[in-house]
């Protein structure tokens, strides 16, 4: 059996401090700790971060501020605010890191998979031609090539470079 090495995970596998408890997006965007939570944007009524357990790089996530947990709970102008700072997170993808196409949703209720479900949010996630391989069919492994603080970096600086809706 091969090995595959990636001990930088064990900060995600093994954390120093333990969550807090209560909605993640609720907690993170109050706690004022951006970097620390990969917090990429802060708009009016949403805002942008990292998924911390991403199912490819530059997973990210739009969430509104106000708990909600069914997008027609929302009101017209949070939704257009989340559509918008999602366009602009697609060209700062686009950007900085060049995917092929995106797969974009939201998972509404416990039962559509939702980890947060009393919390609604917008996933997209950027995809690459040949990103599937045999490590997620045969090993149900998931290979992530850039570590999250990387990404993070990244995207903050396209986000930066490129113009917001």
């Amino acid at each position: 059996m091969d090995n595959l090495w990636a001990p930088w995970r064990m900060a995600f596998i093994d954390p120093k401090d333990p969550p807090p408890p209560g909605c993640i997006f609720c907690t993170q965007p109050a706690a004022q700790q951006d970097q620390k939570y990969h917090i990429l944007h802060r708009g009016e009524r949403c805002f942008i971060m990292l998924n911390l357990y991403p199912y490819n790089n530059g997973h990210l996530m739009v969430a509104p501020y106000e708990h909600v947990g069914a997008f027609d709970q929302l009101s017209a102008e949070t939704l257009a605010d989340m559509m918008a700072q999602a366009q602009w997170a697609i060209r700062a993808l686009k950007a900085a890191m060049n995917p092929d196409g995106f797969n974009m949703g939201i998972n509404m209720g416990k039962v559509a998979g939702a980890g947060f479900a009393e919390h609604i949010h917008y996933h997209i996630v950027p995809r690459w031609n040949g990103d599937t391989n045999f490590m997620p069919v045969i090993g149900d492994i998931k290979v992530m090539p850039e570590h999250l603080d990387v990404v993070y970096e990244k995207l903050l600086q396209a986000l930066a470079e490129t113009k917001a809706s």
